[in-house]
């Protein structure tokens, strides 16, 4: 295992120290992080991610148990995401109007099994789903598949190509039952990252299955690309 650096370290130590505290507190320490640096540490020189893991009550082997969802956030993630989409005829003109980085069908399939995946996001139209089937062993393990119940296999690829440049963002729960979902960056204002996780959070509430029993939400924490997680309260 790499050794941590000594910025990581403090960092780490200053997480432990603070304990559990509010969404705003989680906020404004990630913000001053670096700014509380000794000698010791050197400050991130990029606007780092921020992102927001939530560990989950659920048994994510049940079918009837998955966390799916997408949202655009109140303020965007910080970046215009590279959108390919999958779409031919009035659709792939739709597409490529609506400001997509890439269109094709059977072209643009070929490209992506050659090891071509420059991109953040994939939508489809439904009559592309015969062309992007195959695809589901390289774009399905990296999230990039796209899925009805995701917003990315639509008839109106233009909206869905608009709302993921406006900040779209999409999370699943993992194999141990925690999501993890992008909620901006560092450079944003306090506020505006209280926004987007607020609605993140009110979002994955909105979606608590049926089926699970006990506890929904039992950990929250907030990050940022090169810090350690700041815990939240439930």
């Amino acid at each position: 295992m790499a050794a941590k650096s000594k910025r990581m370290n403090e960092l780490r130590k200053r997480a432990i120290a603070l304990g559990t505290v509010d969404l705003p507190t989680a906020v404004h320490e990630l913000k001053i992080a670096d700014q509380s640096l000794t000698e010791g540490g050197k400050p991130c020189k990029f606007d780092q991610t921020v992102e927001l893991a939530v560990r989950l009550g659920i048994d994510p082997r049940q079918a009837d148990q998955i966390v799916r969802g997408s949202i655009v956030l109140p303020h965007g993630i910080g970046k215009s995401q590279r959108v390919v989409v999958f779409a031919k005829g009035e659709n792939a003109k739709a597409a490529q109007d609506a400001g997509a980085d890439e269109v094709g069908d059977k072209e643009l399939a070929d490209k992506i099994k050659g090891g071509w995946l420059e991109f953040d996001v994939a939508i489809a139209s439904p009559d592309m789903m015969g062309v992007v089937g195959p695809l589901g062993r390289v774009l399905g393990p990296r999230g990039l598949m796209p899925s009805p119940r995701a917003g990315t296999v639509t008839q109106d690829v233009a909206g869905a190509v608009k709302e993921y440049k406006a900040g779209k963002v999409e999370f699943r729960n993992d194999s141990s039952g925690n999501v993890h979902c992008v909620v901006g960056k560092l450079s944003f204002d306090e506020q505006s990252l209280i926004d987007n996780i607020d609605a993140v959070l009110k979002m994955i509430h909105s979606l608590k299955p049926a089926a699970q029993k006990g506890v929904y939400v039992r950990h929250i924490a907030l990050s940022s690309t090169m810090g350690p997680g700041i815990s939240v309260a439930v």
